[in-house]
């Protein structure tokens, strides 16, 4: 068996038991392109790697490529898994990189909120800015959602293997219930379909879909802010932490495996900084 033969096999191996891991196929594919590239930067079977070859690919992404420390770290995780999790191949990688710098979110304010959902002319786009601000779902989530996932009596969904492939319950607004079986009902009138959300066809949405239409309704409501799906994550999150919403219970509705992810949240919520009196005001 040639190497490029070899290293295909490799991979392949690598990608199943990635999948018997319970990995996403999302996740799968980058760690298989990762890989990939890394072979084509060493031009060698993957299994003589070494050390030295890792830290050269990573000089070359930071100085050639110019990826950023998450991409980075990224592309480390992937290694470590491969060679010593997966080979069973201990490459002694012994480098600190620098850390993800975490950036406070951009969120919108609810009549910032209003201003988009009155921007936005299709009643199907109203309700999907509507149910993604007020359930807090990715994105991804939001698209592959299907209406038996939803209760609305008991005004809960469930995401159904969501990042990390983990399940997890998410709340229903009451006026978004009602609007939204009110859109069904005229919608099952043309096609019948399994889907939260649809094309004009009956088909599932796509993610890029959504992005591209809030940025046209950003532009309608006369948002200078950056809006994407996310956005309207980051303002739901935020939106419960104002509302004295318990910081666990916020973890649990977006999913964060980590507390410490939840908590860049924390750093929004200016609104309880502005009531604390100043102490030189009491002088």
């Amino acid at each position: 068996m040639n190497e490029e033969n070899k290293n295909s096999e490799i991979l392949k191996k690598f990608k199943n038991e990635l999948n018997i891991e319970g990995y996403s196929q999302k996740t799968i594919e980058i760690y298989i392109l990762y890989l990939s590239l890394f072979n084509t930067f060493i031009k060698k079977d993957l299994e003589t790697a070494t050390s030295d070859d890792v830290v050269n690919y990573l000089s070359y992404l930071k100085s050639e490529k110019k990826v950023g420390s998450a991409t980075l770290n990224l592309f480390l995780s992937i290694i470590k898994h491969f060679y010593n999790g997966f080979l069973k191949i201990n490459l002694e990688i012994d480098i600190k990189l620098p850390k993800k710098s975490k950036k406070i979110p951009t969120v919108l304010t609810p009549n910032e909120i209003k201003e988009l959902i009155n921007g936005t002319k299709s009643l199907r786009n109203k309700l999907i800015i509507k149910f993604i601000y007020s359930s807090g779902v990715r994105v991804s989530e939001c698209v592959s959602m299907k209406i038996k996932d939803l209760d609305f009596d008991e005004k809960t969904g469930k995401v159904i293997s969501g990042k990390g492939n983990k399940d997890r319950i998410i709340i229903l607004s009451t006026k978004w219930i009602d609007q939204y079986k009110k859109y069904l009902e005229k919608r099952n009138k043309k096609y019948i379909s399994e889907y939260l959300f649809t094309n004009n066809v009956g088909r599932q949405l796509s993610v890029d879909t959504i992005q591209k239409f809030l940025k046209i309704s950003a532009r309608n409501a006369n948002i200078q802010k950056k809006v994407s799906p996310h956005t309207l994550r980051h303002s739901f999150a935020t939106a419960l932490l104002e509302n004295d919403v318990n910081i666990r219970y916020i973890q649990q509705l977006l999913g964060h495996a980590n507390l410490n992810t939840t908590q860049i949240y924390t750093k929004v919520n200016t609104n309880k900084l502005k009531i604390i009196k100043n102490p030189l005001d009491n002088m």
